[in-house]
This record gives structure tokens, sequence and C-alpha cells, in this order.
């Protein structure tokens, strides 16, 4: 990877983002020695521009930065790095630079879940409950989101929210299974979502109904 050095006279910006949240945790800055140091140890190094040294972050804390992965943008003069942090970034005890949690977007766990899923499928390992839907095929599938979508509306009508909550979760499991089944992505259902809330989608269909 060529990063330039020169143009900031020796030193990189450094962004540095949670691998899992991908929440932005603070801004270093890197010399040739202090990425040198990161990439050899796998534990973040920056150079410390008022104390003139090399600082691996976590050295006093213990709050370290484990390496993920380094990326360089496209003029090779600033790196995105993404880290598992021990514990809180900034010095002042916040999660990160600017004083937010970094906290993890359960929504993004859709994503995740549903990688596990095709692996399920790809690998179909004995003894997995979601390799025997596979087995079962596209019309036992659906069939399974068809019954778990009833007792949702079951628990909706006359149970709890917490039975609620754990049948919509059931569900939403077997549903991203069917789009697993069928080659698609939870991802797809999101990004048809996006197109129906812009104002302007199938509005050519509803002004003609409106006019009936």
């Amino acid at each position: 990877m060529e990063i330039d050095f020169e143009k900031m006279g020796g030193l990189v910006p450094a962004i540095i983002q949670d691998a899992t949240t991908k929440n932005v945790l603070m801004l270093g800055f890197m010399n040739q020695e202090a990425y040198q140091k990161t990439m050899d140890t796998k534990l973040v190094t920056f150079w410390s521009r008022s104390r003139n040294c090399l600082w691996t972050k976590g050295e006093t804390s213990g709050n370290y930065l484990h390496l993920v992965s380094i990326q360089n943008d496209c003029d090779n003069d600033t790196l995105l790095i993404k880290v598992n942090p021990d514990g809180p970034v900034c010095h002042k005890g916040t999660d990160t630079c600017w004083g937010d949690t970094n906290d993890c977007n359960p929504v993004e766990f859709l994503s995740e879940l549903q990688d596990f899923i095709n692996k399920r499928k790809e690998e179909m390992p004995e003894n997995s409950y979601t390799t025997s839907l596979f087995r079962k095929g596209i019309n036992k599938i659906a069939q399974k989101v068809g019954e778990e979508a009833v007792e949702t509306v079951i628990e909706a009508v006359g149970g709890t929210d917490e039975q609620l909550v754990y049948e919509g979760a059931d569900l939403l499991y077997h549903l991203i299974v069917l789009l697993s089944a069928k080659g698609l992505r939870i991802e797809t259902l999101a990004n048809e979502l996006a197109k129906r809330h812009n104002p302007n989608w199938d509005k050519a269909r509803r002004i003609k109904k409106s006019h009936e």
C-alpha cells in the first residue's frame, strides 16, 4: 500500500472506526514508523504531535485498539483504520472523541444473520435447524413463514408485548431463510421500502385510483 507521508510533512490522518459498530471513534496521525509498528504489533500506534514521539493507544489506560484492517483513500494520504477497541477511546472516558456512545445498530445485525444463514445453506451442517429448513425446500419454508405470521398476529391481538416480540423475531428469522433460499437478501426488502418512502413512488397509479 502506497501512503503519501510527504504531503503533510511526514504525517497522514488516521480515522479510527469500530469494525463492528461502524462508528467513528477518533482521529489521530501516523508517520511511517507509527504505521509500521501498527502493522507489526496489530495495536494501533500514532505519532503524538504534542509529545513528538510514538504513542500506542492504550499503553497507559489499557484501552488498546486492536487492528482489523487499514484502507488508504483515493489520494493515498488518509487512512481508514478499522479496529476492535478494548474500552473507551477518548481520554475523557467516553466511547468516542465526540462524546457519542459506541453502540451497535441492532438493525445491522440482520445482515450478519443472513450471512450466517447463507453459510448454513452453503455448508449444510448436521444437527442445524436452519439446515433442516433448507432440506425441506421452498414450499415448507414458505409454509413456516405463514405459520409464524399467524402466531405473530395472535400475540399482537391478544398476547403480551414480550410474546409479540418473540413471535415477531421468529417470523423475521424464517423470512430471511426464505429470502436466502430464493437467492435474495434482506437488504433487497430494505431497498424496496426506501423506494416506497419517496413521495413520487407509484404516484401515477395512486392518482389514477383516487379519480376512479
